[in-house]
């Protein structure tokens, strides 16, 4: 996307073991956060298939989170139904003021393992990505997974109810194309489909 973050560092992921899913947890950070003025929002890493779990237990700590989850259909054999997945896996988003104490309860969560970071401390995530994935996902239209795109025009829904939304224009045909909507820092973006006449280029 053409708003991507600048960092100093690309996000350090932790390598899975091999004889499970579990991923061994981050050592404590050794200096103290740089505490922000207000809340905001950050990606945490968490054991693939717990994600649900995670969140659940994030918020009876009060704290604030967000598990996007997509519909899709269930692959087990003897019976086909629709059920929620965790749109992008291995990842929660909450929303703190991350300070040493914070921080130290958010990972010591049963399942979490750390909040993305660089070699400055965690990586907070713009407030409108967060809320462009809550704008489609409470939009009831099918959503899909898409490649995570830097390039391309960035548009602003500017009727329906996507209105809002910002994200990078993919052309399907004259009249049509797909709003794609990503995540910076952990390179992930879903997309969803929308008439060309609903939106509008940012400059």
């Amino acid at each position: 996307m053409n708003t991507a973050m600048e960092m100093n560092s690309s996000p350090e992921r932790l390598p899975m073991n091999s004889d499970t899913d579990r991923i061994d947890p981050p050592e404590a950070p050794v200096s103290p956060l740089s505490i922000p003025s207000a809340e905001q929002w950050y990606a945490l890493y968490v054991q693939v298939n717990h994600e649900k779990e995670v969140a659940k237990r994030l918020e009876q700590k009060a704290l604030s989170s967000f598990l996007p989850l997509l519909e899709t259909w269930s692959k087990r054999r003897d019976r086909r139904k629709k059920v929620q997945l965790p749109m992008f896996p291995g990842y929660v988003f909450v929303n703190v003021l991350l300070d040493s104490s914070a921080n130290l309860t958010i990972v010591k969560t049963p399942g979490a393992l750390s909040l993305l970071h660089n070699c400055d401390g965690p990586l907070s995530i713009p407030a409108y990505q967060i809320e462009n994935l809550k704008t489609l996902v409470m939009s009831d239209r099918p959503l899909e997974l898409h490649c995570y795109l830097q390039e391309g025009d960035l548009v602003r829904v500017v009727r329906g109810p996507l209105a809002g939304c910002t994200g990078i224009l993919k052309r399907t045909d004259p009249k049509r194309g797909r709003l794609v909507v990503g995540v910076d820092i952990i390179k992930q973006a879903v997309s969803v489909e929308l008439d060309l006449e609903d939106i509008e280029t940012v400059k």
